[in-house]
């Protein structure tokens, strides 16, 4: 197997620390979105604007009225298409501002000379609401300046006398038309750099609404504030803050204990135990300590399932080639040495065998030969046997029939459940029970019974004879490869090892069950 490419890649940890890093500079990219913020402050703040305009513009509305048939003069008339439905009962103005959009316009121009001064009505109606306006910037921060129908300031802190009609928002009231806008404003000292994040900060809303007496302008209530601050806010809430922060120091705590604990702490015991078993460690068979999750359970029990099954393997493929060696050694030599003789023999260069001796050396030569024969066939048969199945099926009644056309001498009796389908093919089936017929004839059995019982998830199989028994001592070992105690009539040992090979590669078994007369197999063939 090739080797991965030798580069650089990061460790799982690394990887886990980025994501927590990640999580815990998410609150902080939130700076960067305090535009959005900024905008609904600013929006917040011209709702206020709104609502205390409308209170002054009716009582400035309230006070012109009584003074109407003293001689004041209204403004411009409000165009049909600016008045409200007489018919609905609320006219609400919406805030509209929207910084995202670009709607700033550079400072407020200058107040400008009045070509004409104020009605002395329109003056002491000014006088009358400077105390109200006075009295609610205290609690608003709010500037308010009042304005009569021409434009010219008849109350407020600054400006008074002088006119604002040449402004746009000024303008579009005093025809009759409410009009907000935001304008560039300059602090009073430099702002630190984080305030570079708040668009909002160099900012005025500028609020103009009309006054309304008989579908004409009677004035203009003109306030300005500035947008509510975004990092004045935060001050106001770094309680609320606070806690956020160490709630997301926390969490990613947590969330790091979490990881580490399911994913990190499980993969590196994993990752040590694979290192041990690679260096022949038997002990790095056992459970994990600690899996974290199901699907760490699922894979540690895997991996160390299919270790542990390779390492079996191993030992069996040693154990087994020291075996055949063994087993193969002793009709080599024996074949090589009568060989060996006959060859010299032929040459002269030793007496001269009789032909009762060639004879002789000959038969032990095809003897042998066909022992390694009938021993190359076993394990042929020990490969074909240990092949995964593969939607293999079939009943054991026609297995069992062809069972005695193979072994027509003996008497085979079979009974029970023969139509049930077992996961196994037919000829897998019948070398399990050919092996186990040919142990009964070796064995001088005359009967071989076969009775077959439903297990719903199983098919259990009781196969025994009349043959010789085996004795206590060589129980243990039937299942062995190569070993036999009929070696010197043809056995090779190898039977009951294939036949254990083919159950246990379709999921079955067979054990050997005691019993008072004879030999007793129990099968246990998995169910299609």
């Amino acid at each position: 197997m090739s080797a991965a490419p030798d580069k650089w890649r990061p460790s799982l940890g690394l990887v886990i620390f980025a994501v927590l890093a990640t999580v815990a500079v998410l609150p902080l990219v939130g700076l960067f979105f305090f535009r959005l913020y900024d905008n609904q402050l600013i929006r917040q703040t011209q709702a206020e604007l709104i609502a205390q305009s409308r209170v002054l513009a009716t009582i400035y509305a309230q006070e012109v009225t009584a003074r109407l048939d003293s001689g004041l003069t209204l403004g411009a008339e409000v165009p049909a298409n600016v008045l409200p439905d007489p018919g609905d009962q609320v006219t609400p103005i919406r805030p509209a501002l929207d910084l995202t959009a670009n709607d700033l316009l550079r400072r407020r121009p200058d107040a400008l000379p009045a070509p004409h001064p104020a009605q002395a009505g329109y003056v002491e109606i000014g006088a009358r609401l400077t105390p109200i306006i006075r009295e609610t910037q205290k609690v608003t921060l709010a500037g308010f300046r009042i304005l009569d129908p021409q434009g010219v300031v008849i109350a407020g802190r600054q400006e008074v006398g002088q006119s604002l009609a040449h402004i746009e928002e000024v303008a579009d009231a005093l025809h009759g038309q409410y009009r907000a806008t935001l304008r560039n404003r300059v602090p009073d000292k430099p702002p630190p750099p984080i305030y570079s994040f708040s668009r909002g900060l160099g900012v005025h809303v500028f609020s103009a609404m009309p006054v309304i007496v008989n579908n004409r302008v009677a004035g203009v209530i003109y306030t300005t504030r500035t947008p509510s601050n975004i990092f004045d806010h935060l001050y106001q809430e770094r309680a609320k803050f606070v806690l956020a922060g160490l709630a997301v120091i926390l969490g990613t705590i947590a969330i790091g204990l979490v990881f580490s604990r399911t994913i990190t702490r499980p993969m590196r015991e994993l990752i040590d135990r694979a290192a041990r078993i690679r260096s022949g460690d038997r002990e790095a068979f056992q459970p994990l300590q600690h899996y974290g999750t199901r699907e760490f359970a699922q894979l540690s029990h895997s991996f160390l399932g299919m270790a542990e099954q390779l390492a079996r393997r191993s030992d069996y493929i040693a154990t087994f080639s020291a075996h055949l060696t063994h087993e193969l050694k002793s009709p080599l030599t024996s074949i090589k040495g009568a060989a060996e003789l006959l060859q010299d023999s032929f040459q002269g260069k030793s007496d001269s065998l009789t032909p009762a001796e060639e004879r002789s050396f000959i038969a032990n030569i095809l003897s042998d030969t066909r022992r390694l024969e009938a021993m190359a066939q076993r394990l042929r048969e020990l490969a074909r046997a240990e092949t995964l199945p593969q939607n293999e099926r079939t009943e054991l009644a026609p297995v069992i029939a062809d069972l005695r056309s193979r072994f027509p001498a003996s008497r085979i009796e079979a009974t029970g459940s023969l139509d049930r389908v077992i996961g196994m093919s037919g000829e897998k089936a019948l070398i399990v029970l050919s092996h186990l017929a040919d142990n009964a004839v070796r064995h001088k059995a005359g009967t071989i019974r076969l009775e077959a019982v439903d297990e719903r998830t199983t098919l259990k199989l009781v196969v025994s004879n009349d043959g010789e028994p085996i004795s206590a001592p060589n129980r243990d070992r039937i299942f062995d490869a190569f070993f036999t105690t009929r070696r010197d009539h043809g056995g090779t040992g190898m039977g009951l090892a294939i036949a254990r090979a083919v159950m246990a590669s379709h999921g079955g078994s067979i054990r050997l069950v005691p019993t008072y007369d004879g030999v007793a197999f129990e099968l246990q063939f998995p169910v299609a």
